[in-house]
């Protein structure tokens, strides 16, 4: 029942996982990255793939699903030493430690994905979502977040910008010969419209929550290059959001029909993020 609870808890944090962009480019085929060691950090974008492929780890209690990116990139390293410390969850200090402790001088390729706890993720999607209940037509969450003309959530992001650096810098200071590859996040809504209640964000508001997305991926983007590291977007393939049928989706729906945890990627949107990551290292 604990870790059923935090499943529930997760679904419920993950309406905020309504952060990713939209596009139109393929990503092309990625030859199989090869490092000595590998270790992967981060959140539950980064930890969570198909539900019934989902474990508790006993050492740390991280939730994490055995066909999520990381492990995908991992079955391409020839040899290679995997360390996946991601943990659902996770903010940026959680990173930092304890994450960062699998990060040695011997390490030479690190994936991260990190930042949409820190700016809120959980209490974002429960209030979207309590006040489109009373507005599914209208812009309720955008009014909230914006109400006395400073954008809260925007905010937010440029306050986490200094706190990815600070993550970036941990790890270049204890694998300074490694590679590192930032990730963004999946896109959750469509460009438009939405589909509420399947989704509970109102329609006036899906444009907004875009938006944010675009806020939050760009932040990222911009912090790990600064960094001297590579940055990869997954959310520039339209079509695959939590609106589509659930074969085409790459994040799943509240109601997860394409045995992914709620709001979160399905094996099928980690597969497309690993090809990324394996283009980029490699």
């Amino acid at each position: 029942m604990r870790h059923r609870r935090r499943l529930l808890t997760l679904s419920a944090a993950a309406l905020a996982g309504l952060l990713l962009t939209s596009g139109t480019a393929s990503a092309a085929p990625a030859e199989p990255a090869e490092a000595q060691r590998y270790v992967a950090l981060g959140d539950s974008y980064a930890s969570l793939g198909s539900l019934t492929k989902v474990y508790v780890d006993p050492a740390t209690g991280c939730m994490r699903s055995k066909d999520n990116y990381p492990a995908r990139v991992a079955e391409g390293m020839k040899p290679g030493t995997f360390v996946d410390a991601t943990c659902a969850g996770a903010v940026t200090d959680g990173v930092l430690s304890p994450q960062l402790d699998a990060v040695t001088p011997e390490t030479d390729l690190v994936t991260l994905t990190v930042g949409g706890n820190d700016i809120g993720f959980a209490d974002i999607a429960l209030r979207c979502g309590l006040l489109s209940v009373t507005n599914p037509l209208g812009t309720p969450c955008q009014d909230h977040y914006t109400e006395g003309g400073t954008d809260r959530l925007a905010k937010a992001i440029e306050d986490t910008a200094p706190k990815v650096d600070r993550v970036l810098a941990a790890i270049a200071d204890r694998a300074p010969e490694a590679k590192v590859v930032v990730t963004g996040y999946l896109r959750i809504l469509p460009p438009d419209n939405g589909c509420w209640p399947l989704m509970p964000i109102s329609r006036g508001d899906v444009t907004y929550v875009n938006s944010v997305q675009d806020k939050l991926n760009g932040m990222i983007a911009d912090r790990a290059r600064a960094a001297g590291a590579s940055f990869v977007d997954p959310s520039t393939t339209g079509g695959h959001d939590v609106c589509q049928a659930p074969s085409k989706r790459w994040v799943d729906g509240l109601l997860p029909l394409s045995n992914g945890t709620p709001i979160h990627p399905t094996a099928a949107g980690q597969a497309h993020v690993a090809e990324l990551v394996r283009g980029a290292a490699g």
